[in-house]
């Protein structure tokens, strides 16, 4: 996503609709996020500036795509912007719409920024559900592991498992490309139209694989899992619908 990269580009330089972020069309794509950290005490005019950019790119009739999330734990205020891209090649089309901006950007974004962290993803179709209508909130758990090809072997025979059940995955996962020296591996996205949602009592996963193969395989499964996974934490981010497009 072009718009995506400018936008990155253009801060990294000064400061060094839903279906975006869910995109599941049968084959893999690319998930770019921008993680923005806001300075202290000027979240509002972050949220007025982005509102101004975005203002700034519908007038000139800009076609792209982007949701902005507001992090509700952790340190500070913080921001993911994210967009996919079907391919590499897309990145390289042009966008007048972002040198009509640029001074947008330029004035009302970049003095509220204190730092910003970008990363590349590619979706896994086949361990992740569909895209849900009407989504508030997002429950985003990280992985950093030790093995991949063993960790997405364990996430897929589970997944399987609750798909027998349930009749779709519960989340929709992404295997980190690009990224800092602290960039997770994987996450999985599980969303949610509002907190009641999150209060709705399930079997957890561990319960649903013990009971489709057995105590002693899924214990064994399991401790594959704890030998694969190194850390793992987890966050929940609210869709600004305003400031995304």
């Amino acid at each position: 996503m072009r718009t995506i990269k400018i936008f990155i580009a253009i801060t990294l330089i000064a400061t060094l609709g839903m279906d975006v972020l869910f995109a599941q069309n049968g084959g893999s794509e690319i998930l770019h996020t921008t993680e923005i950290t806001v300075k202290q005490g000027h979240n509002s005019r972050f949220i007025e500036g982005v509102k101004k950019w975005k203002e700034c790119y519908l007038k000139h009739n800009g076609k792209e795509k982007w949701s902005m999330w507001f992090r509700q734990q952790g340190e500070g205020r913080v921001y993911i912007m994210t967009g996919t891209n079907s391919s590499w090649a897309e990145m390289e089309k042009k966008d007048e719409v972002d040198n009509e901006c640029y001074i947008a950007l330029l004035n009302h974004i970049l003095p509220h920024i204190e730092k910003v962290n970008t990363r590349v993803a590619s979706t896994i179709p086949e361990v992740s559900r569909s895209t849900p209508l009407d989504i508030k909130y997002i429950w985003v758990t990280y992985y950093k592991v030790q093995n991949e090809s063993t960790f997405k072997k364990v996430i897929t025979e589970v997944t399987n498992a609750i798909k027998e059940k349930e009749g779709f995955p519960r989340g929709l996962w992404f295997n980190f490309q690009l990224g800092a020296p602290d960039t997770p591996n994987f996450m999985v996205v599980e969303p949610y139209k509002g907190y009641a949602d999150i209060d709705i009592k399930k079997d957890s996963p561990a319960k649903i694989y013990a009971d489709a193969v057995g105590e002693e395989k899924s214990s064994e499964l399991w401790n594959v899992w704890f030998d694969t996974v190194k850390e793992r934490w987890s966050y929940i981010y609210k869709l600004n619908p305003e400031m995304s497009n």
